[in-house]
């Protein structure tokens, strides 16, 4: 099983021993909703009777988040901060977050109270199925209409298109992953919001369940739609890896190939329309097309052969496999191992 169901003594995993959740919080300008949140995801993980740790990461918190943080680690046994050196953003924070966290499952939700703790034994419970990646879906959304259910409704929409990662709600945070599911993805720009796209590249068996969401309590919201221009970029940088991450000269070389075929044939009427018929062609705005497809042809066939040779260096030099093993079965063994499972 995904999670061990032994009873400790203890409201956490004991020194030395692997956790059976670590909660991953980031965490920026919440100081009022922190010790809600902590104290609801510890009641929540004792009733569960599992072994855990709550990860809170401080993204540049200027609102005495990080003192309290600090205090939290010093008396509660359950908590560790990572304190990053300044605002990075979400992506980053979560980043740090699965980076120290040490649990078999990982969940990850906002610390804005918005996302209820009580929710995460059904996503553990999801994960024992036999999924990768179980994602919440804010089914009643307490936000408001016009600048954040629509915006997001059409989001989701376009991102389920372009990725074939068809879920309703890619922006919720709440989320529960296989570890070693996450030991293989790095999130970079905005890309936290893509994580189920990301791993559906991996290979990752990928569901969702409906889950609660509450009206903010405190503070303010730091979303808006100033971040869809960079959300839209990294949509374009996720259809490319789910597309040509291993093939990049298919995208690359195709669209060269067809630049200097096209710039092949102009240039060779023109040829014809000078030699054969004596016309000039120097004023021609053909043949300065004519020139830029050949070069651009040039160029994005290099490119294509350059992006061949960086992805075989990012896969050689990390050690990185070009495919995941889901199962391995063993001669003379019954039910074959899945990679990953626990015992």
């Amino acid at each position: 099983m995904l999670i061990s169901q032994r009873l400790l003594s203890e409201d956490t995993a004991a020194p030395g021993s692997i956790p059976d959740v670590s909660v991953v919080v980031p965490v920026y300008n919440e100081v009022e909703s922190l010790p809600h949140l902590i104290e609801a995801i510890a009641t929540t993980m004792l009733a569960q009777e599992l072994s855990y740790e709550i990860i809170c990461v401080d993204d540049g918190s200027t609102d005495g988040s990080v003192q309290l943080l600090k205090e939290l680690a010093e008396t509660r046994s359950d908590i560790r901060a990572v304190l990053l050196r300044r605002n990075y953003g979400q992506t980053a924070a979560m980043a740090a977050g699965f980076k120290h966290a040490q649990g078999r499952a990982i969940v990850s939700l906002d610390s804005d109270l918005q996302n209820d703790p009580a929710d995460i034994p059904l996503l553990l419970a999801k994960l024992e199925e036999g999924y990768d990646l179980v994602s919440g879906w804010r089914l009643h959304r307490q936000d408001a209409a016009l600048t954040r259910l629509l915006p997001s409704k059409i989001a989701n929409w376009i991102i389920g298109r372009v990725t074939g990662v068809k879920i309703h709600d890619y922006g919720c945070s709440l989320k529960a992953y296989r570890s070693e599911l996450l030991a293989d993805m790095n999130l970079y720009g905005e890309l936290h919001r893509f994580l189920p796209a990301l791993a559906f590249i991996e290979g990752a068996r990928i569901t969702e369940l409906p889950v609660r969401h509450h009206a903010r309590r405190f503070g303010r919201s730091k979303y808006g739609l100033a971040r869809t221009f960079r959300v839209l970029m990294d949509l374009l940088t996720i259809w490319f890896m789910k597309k040509f991450l291993t093939r990049p000269m298919h995208v690359f070389g195709l669209f060269g190939l067809l630049s200097m075929l096209l710039g092949l044939l102009l240039g060779s009427y023109l040829t014809f329309v000078k030699l054969a018929l004596g016309e000039s062609i120097g004023n021609r705005p053909l043949l300065i097309l004519t020139v830029v497809l050949l070069l651009a042809g040039v160029q994005l066939f290099s490119f294509g052969l350059l992006a061949e040779l960086m992805m075989r260096t990012y896969h050689e030099s990390q050690g990185r496999p070009i495919y995941r093993v889901r199962q391995v079965i063993e001669p003379g063994v019954k039910n074959g191992k899945e990679r990953g499972n626990l015992p």
